[in-house]
């Protein structure tokens, strides 16, 4: 019996302890939601605040002579406290003062209601409906308020573009998406973020920072007044300008040059690496993307088969051609497989392979330089031979390969340079390991023999090939490529004042020089000649091989020879040979930046040529 009683207490006190820690794990929990949660306590903070917010004014963009670029224009929101709206709303009355189609209105309104997607909904506060309704329609929907009980206009503004060009470099604005919101909590529904080229980029800089009045809400959500007399608004912060380096005038005059073609020209200032022009044909006009037909216009071009919308400058991957001999002359003269007085033969071809790949006729044997200026290929494939196949100065092909990649890396090829606009791509540069895939580790220079002239499975953008332009000019480092001079009120990135070396000499990039020189003075670029005795020229064309149509024509140069100004890449995709479009292109684009907006009759001749000349293409790429 004592023995019951004695289980009967413990089992007692066991279901005491149970009952105990059951309430106090219940009052931590309650209290951690009530009082510790982030979570509760900011939709406890919801529902008796409402944020009024107010946008700041978004930074201007200027280009590099203070020119006015992109600017704001007051526009307005219209919002909705959905509890005051009537059953009887005219949504077609509404739809044409808004100028807005009757299935958007809808998904807007569902959009409202969904909090996943606006987390701080309420029936009873004001609710953004429709953003950056253009002053017109907001006027006239003003006009008609008192036929819409529960709606109202917001103040805000909108981008506004005072140029026609550059609109890769600018960029659009759109509606955020659920992405962005998911990436960025400072976002809302509603709110316009840059979308693709400077705007995006640099996007917070741009945007500043809002502000807002806290309202206090009653039990229903019912807005009652300004909460703590405004002790705990926040004013807004407008954002930063921007000026880009990008010269409007010498951007506008590529644009016109390569009206009906499609290509690339990007120019480079060697000294800073910063952009002087950025351009990308077949291209667009700012102004579409922009206002409330921005959404049909990206349509017509997303479905355009010339594809304005891709940026060929930064996205376009192409076999570089002869523009790519700077690069083996330079790593054959530093790895000591010729001197600059080294003699190959071609007999318009390479001997070696019984005439693959040909060449036209020129004076044989020749030199590096004079191979630069006639535009060899035998030369080149011989450099290639012997750095790739003379085992005394590598135990491997594979090794001697690597050696030659890296170089190739430290010239900014194979991988995106870092430019401050977004979707740059990386070319291709094959490794050792990509060849031992595809030859089973039996290969040598013959089997690749055109990388050496530029073609084979080497790929670049226009990007990459005038930052070999800037290479040279320097004799033998660059700055990583950038579009923005200067940010308001603060420095640039450190990264684009950082100077990147090739690791190759000075002295070996002085013989490319050379041999550049002589090319526009005597060469395949001589059309890239001034008058006598003007500016010194340094260029090399290329005419790069396409197993899908015409060859493209390709040139990228600098000037002047000493202190260089100004380095460029022309590309034109099927244009034939280089001297048809890439060297009239780059010369007529070098006179005018180093003569300050002017150019000479000969050249604005050829300006007209230029932009008068179409090309045919069949297929869209």
């Amino acid at each position: 019996m004592k023995h019951d009683r004695h289980n009967e207490f413990q089992r007692s006190l066991f279901l005491m302890l149970i009952a105990v820690a059951l309430v106090v794990g219940y009052v931590v929990r309650l209290f951690y939601l009530q009082i510790l949660s982030p979570e509760y306590k900011s939709k406890a903070e919801n529902n008796a605040f409402y944020h009024h917010i107010i946008y700041p004014e978004r930074g201007a963009i200027f280009d590099r002579n203070g020119k006015l670029l992109v600017f704001n224009e007051p526009a307005y929101d219209v919002m909705v406290v959905l509890k005051e709206v009537g059953e009887d709303l005219d949504s077609m009355a509404l739809c044409q003062l808004l100028s807005i189609d009757l299935p958007i209105l809808r998904s807007r309104f569902e959009a409202i209601r969904d909090r996943n997607i606006n987390p701080g909904y309420s029936p009873y506060t004001p609710q953004r409906l429709l953003a950056q309704v253009n002053a017109i329609d907001a006027g006239r929907f003003q006009e008609h308020l008192y036929q819409f009980p529960g709606f109202s206009v917001q103040h805000r503004s909108i981008r506004r573009y005072d140029t026609e060009v550059a609109a890769h470099v600018l960029g659009y604005m759109s509606e955020s998406s659920p992405s962005d919101l998911e990436r960025d909590s400072l976002l809302a529904l509603g709110d316009y973020v840059g979308k693709s080229g400077v705007e995006r980029t640099y996007e917070e800089l741009l945007r500043g920072s809002k502000g807002y009045k806290v309202m206090l809400r009653d039990a229903r959500g019912r807005i009652q007044g300004r909460y703590n007399n405004g002790a705990n608004d926040v004013k807004e912060k407008a954002g930063r300008n921007l000026t880009l380096a990008i010269d409007e005038g010498l951007q506008a005059l590529g644009e016109r040059m390569m009206q009906g073609k499609r290509g690339g020209i990007v120019m480079i200032e060697p000294a800073t690496g910063e952009i002087l022009c950025l351009v990308t044909s077949p291209s667009y006009s700012p102004v579409m993307l922009s206002g409330k037909e921005m959404g049909k216009n990206h349509l017509l071009l997303a479905y355009n088969p010339n594809k304005p919308l891709f940026n060929r400058a930064l996205q376009g991957t192409y076999p570089p051609g002869s523009t790519f001999k700077p690069t083996q002359a330079a790593i054959f003269l530093n790895e000591g497989v010729i001197t600059p007085s080294t003699l190959y033969t071609c007999y318009r071809g390479y001997p070696y392979m019984r005439g693959k790949p040909a060449c036209h006729g020129h004076g044989s044997p020749l030199a590096v330089e004079y191979a630069l200026t006639t535009s060899c290929n035998a030369f080149f494939a011989w450099g290639l031979h012997y750095m790739l196949d003379d085992r005394t100065r590598y135990p491997s092909v594979q090794e001697a390969f690597t050696r030659w990649k890296d170089y190739m890396v430290q010239m900014g090829y194979g991988y995106p340079l870092g430019v401050d606009l977004p979707s740059e791509k990386r070319g291709f540069i094959p490794n050792s390991e990509y060849y031992d895939k595809w030859y089973k580790s039996r290969w040598n220079s013959s089997t690749i023999i055109s990388n050496s002239i530029g073609q084979g499975e080497v790929l670049a953008t226009p990007l990459q090939m005038a930052n070999l332009a800037a290479i040279v000019a320097n004799r033998g480092f660059y700055y990583r490529p950038h579009v923005v001079h200067e940010i308001e009120g603060m420095p640039i990135d450190t990264a684009y004042r950082h100077k990147h070396y090739t690791g190759i000499a000075a002295r070996h990039w002085e013989v490319v020089v050379s041999g550049m020189a002589g090319a526009v003075r005597s060469g395949t670029c001589h059309a890239a000649n001034f008058a006598p005795g003007e500016i010194e020229v340094c260029g090399k064309t290329g005419t790069a091989e396409n197993p899908h149509g015409p060859d493209h024509s390709a040139f990228i140069g600098f000037a002047p020879r000493n202190n260089p100004q100004v380095a460029i890449a022309v590309y034109v995709e099927n244009g034939g040979y280089g001297a048809t479009f890439g060297v009239p292109i780059g010369r007529v684009m070098m006179e005018y930046y180093l003569r300050e907006g002017q150019l000479s009759p000969t050249a604005e001749g050829i300006a007209s040529r230029m932009s008068h000349s179409y090309l045919s293409y069949r297929n869209a790429p």
